[in-house]
């Protein structure tokens, strides 16, 4: 993902969306940059004479400066969503070419989704059961067996966890668990066999 470390003090700042500028002209992942980097470098101009008058206390120049300041970042923050637009055409190449651009790259936390299991809990005899979520509103009924034929009912939750205590270690359990729904209960899960730690 194409991240703007946009730097607070305006001479960083003019000098970061130079280098953009430079990073974009001439390559050919970016053959037509929206908004135009002619309109970028403008806007990089206005904002140096602005702060030049700035630094000299020209009266108003301040709010002209901080005007200025703010077309820029808007450009910038365009320019970021047309290099993450091009970046997201072109997979595995995506960060090379928002580097280019001498934009950041931010690297997207993605969960691995829960998967129906059981697992041993914090203490000896304990299993920690969790289940995908089957959204909000939703509740959920836990079974247990010992042979896969005589099933124990371990009550509900209304998140897609349980756990259950004060099991022998070494013991072989089954488990499995249903969703209920607003329009009723769904189908049993196929069962899961664990080991009692």
């Amino acid at each position: 993902m194409a991240v703007l470390d946009l730097p607070k003090r305006i001479n960083v700042l003019i000098t970061f969306a130079n280098s953009v500028v430079e990073g974009m002209t001439g390559n050919a992942s970016f053959p037509t940059p929206s908004p135009a980097l002619a309109t970028v470098a403008a806007a990089i101009a206005d904002l140096q004479t602005a702060e030049t008058a700035a630094l000299v206390r020209t009266k108003g120049a301040a709010a002209t400066r901080n005007a200025k300041k703010a077309v820029l970042i808007t450009l910038l923050q365009s320019l970021r969503m047309y290099v993450q637009s091009i970046a997201d055409q072109n997979g595995e190449n995506g960060p090379g070419i928002i580097q280019s651009a001498a934009m950041s790259v931010k690297k997207t936390g993605t969960r691995p989704p829960r998967v129906f299991a059981a697992l041993a809990g914090a203490n000896s005899g304990t299993v920690k059961i969790v289940a995908p979520s089957a959204g909000h509103r939703s509740s959920y009924d836990w079974q247990s067996s010992p042979d896969g034929h005589t099933w124990t009912d371990l009550g509900s939750t209304l998140q897609a966890k349980t756990t259950l205590t004060g099991q022998t270690p070494g013991t072989v359990l089954q488990f499995r668990y249903r969703p209920v729904l607003k329009t009723g209960a769904t189908d049993w899960s196929a069962p899961v066999t664990f080991t009692v730690k």
